[in-house]
């Protein structure tokens, strides 16, 4: 989801930076500070409401109740037509003409804001937009008006399910998201077969992306970033590809195209131009829970293993969106996110911002059990000097009893 995510940024941005006079200085000086209930600690104007969401979103899938503050911050986000922005420094300022919204940004906060419960105003309005803004095709681009790609739509599919929508009857000119999804799945022959494109090339034919593929299975499953943990299989099942006619069938080609690009190295890769291939942790853990949602858990396993022995700098580097996939997948699996190959994903998670509520809690308690412990002690060493007192007494008296005699 990350690749394609950021590439769409970039385009995004590429395309007001055309529009719009270049700033004298648009980069934030190195003293600036964040605001407190944001999670992560770089720069967060393409992500801020993007990771923020992830990071809440994952705190509530393993019964982490985030901070206070910290959701306030995201429901604060959101623009007044129901819209939020990758990051807005200044939410008491209208959003404008000039405000860069963010359809995947909008549908990540209406997952976490949804599964956190009691946010149905918010949540609605941003519905309401995301259906406003849909294309023709009945997808979504990253931004509103832009070509439609499979990310984009997938993860307002996920936010559709998410509030109880059925992404089937949410169309635009008679079609539905998995209308938008089937046009962007490859069939069964050549190069790729049965994988999802993240939009046509330039010459209007669909490319198999691996990214786009595991976000395409989760969207035409009609499945949200958090997925139950499914039956454990012991081998990874193995399904002739056949054509997509249906969200179903594009999904279970798609789980094979990404079994197989999986079995060599256990990860998904991805290069640079004029560079090597390198490993692909963020689409790795998305793949891990695309393939659990269709129920290839083995494949989906093994990736998993591979991630808990290798993924640790790399989700150290890029903080809570990052931590978040990884106990996506791990979730999706029916492992344990505190127990990952030895390491507590929800602890790294959470120390990358606010302490959560109920790690407040725990940390009161804790303070109460140290603060009942000095009084004990105290008066323990009361207790205890009285009795000695009271016993040299008596002894004392002994001595001058046994002196009268």
């Amino acid at each position: 989801m990350n690749v394609s995510r950021s590439a769409a940024v970039l385009a995004a941005v590429a395309v007001m930076g055309a529009a719009t006079p270049a700033a004298a200085d648009p980069s934030p000086s190195p003293s600036q500070a964040f605001p407190s209930a944001l999670y992560g600690g770089k720069d967060p104007e393409f992500d801020g409401v993007w990771r923020q969401s992830l990071a809440l979103l994952a705190q509530d899938t393993v019964g982490v109740k985030p901070a206070a503050k910290s959701v306030e911050w995201l429901v604060r986000q959101q623009c007044a037509d129901g819209s939020f922005a990758p990051y807005r420094a200044d939410p008491t300022t209208a959003c404008d003409a000039k405000t860069m919204l963010d359809t995947n940004a909008t549908a990540a906060a209406v997952q976490a804001l949804t599964a956190l419960g009691g946010h149905d105003a918010v949540t609605g309005k941003a519905v309401a937009w995301l259906k406003s803004v849909q294309n023709k095709d009945g997808g979504w681009g990253y931004s509103p008006g832009g070509a439609s790609d499979t990310n984009s739509t997938s993860v307002v599919i996920g936010a559709l399910t998410a509030v109880g929508e059925k992404p089937e009857r949410v169309e635009k000119g008679g079609k539905s998201p998995y209308d938008a999804l089937l046009k962007l799945a490859l069939g069964c022959d050549g190069d790729g077969a049965g994988a999802f494109a993240f939009q046509p090339d330039e010459k209007g034919k669909p490319v198999a992306n691996a990214d786009a593929t595991a976000a395409g299975v989760l969207g035409a499953l009609g499945k949200g970033m958090v997925v139950k943990p499914g039956e454990k299989t012991k081998a990874t099942r193995s399904e002739p590809c056949e054509d997509p006619n249906t969200p179903e069938q594009a999904a279970a080609n798609g789980a094979a195209y990404l079994t197989k690009a999986l079995a060599k190295d256990g990860h998904l890769s991805s290069a640079l131009a004029g560079s090597d291939p390198q490993p692909d942790y963020g689409n790795t853990a998305d793949a891990v829970v695309a393939l659990a949602a269709q129920g290839d858990t083995g494949q989906a396993e093994k990736s998993l293993r591979w991630l808990a022995k290798n993924s640790a700098t790399w989700a150290a580097q890029n903080g809570p969106a990052a931590y978040a996939q990884l106990i996506f997948a791990a979730h999706a699996t029916g492992t344990n996110p505190r127990d990952v190959g030895g390491a507590d994903l929800v602890k790294r998670l959470n120390a990358t911002g606010p302490a959560p509520q109920t790690a407040e809690k725990t940390q009161a308690a804790e303070e109460k059990g140290d603060s009942d412990s000095d009084l004990f002690g105290v008066w323990w060493y009361v207790g205890v000097c009285l009795v000695a007192g009271v016993g040299i007494g008596f002894l004392f008296s002994g001595r001058r009893n046994r002196q009268q005699l």
